[in-house]
């Protein structure tokens, strides 16, 4: 499944539920749901910054694709957060750079935030796009460098 599938997958499932009180219910569920981090995680590094709530992020590369954990102590917060690590994880750098996060906005999310958070939704985004950028340059500098040389 791409990132583009798992966004359609979210917008139909937080659409069908028609009440926006509701719809923040589910997304404070699947905060509920989601692992979290553990504590060593849960550093300066890995915060992000422009949300009222204490939230992390988390980035991994492995074998060309990026993987995100998040956490917070607002359970909205990490609902909407473990949506954008949900999307995002187990696509390559490039899939995460072609997708942005209206799709929060087309799910009924975004529109309905509070101030506050909807400018931590814009954090978390606009720092998963960062680490896939990074990521991206990574894997063009492998690639750039071809196979190794080594044991020759």
């Amino acid at each position: 499944m791409t990132a583009l599938d798992r966004s359609r997958k979210i917008i139909a499932e937080l659409s069908a539920i028609p009440d926006q009180e509701d719809r923040f219910f589910h997304i404070m569920d699947m905060g509920k749901k989601s692992p979290g981090l553990d504590e060593p995680f849960k550093i300066p590094k890995y915060r992000i910054e422009g949300c009222a709530s204490d939230l992390w992020l988390v980035p991994e590369l492995k074998e060309g694709k990026c993987y995100f954990r998040t956490d917070s102590n607002a359970f909205i917060t990490k609902g909407v957060a473990s949506i954008l690590a949900y999307v995002y994880s187990d696509a390559t750098p490039e899939e995460v750079l072609a997708l942005g996060p209206e799709f929060m906005r087309d799910a009924g999310v975004s529109q309905h935030l509070s101030p506050n958070r909807a400018n931590g939704l814009a954090s978390v985004a606009r720092q998963i796009r960062l680490y896939a950028m990074a990521y991206k340059t990574l894997n063009l500098r492998s690639e750039a460098r071809g196979p190794s040389s080594a044991g020759a």
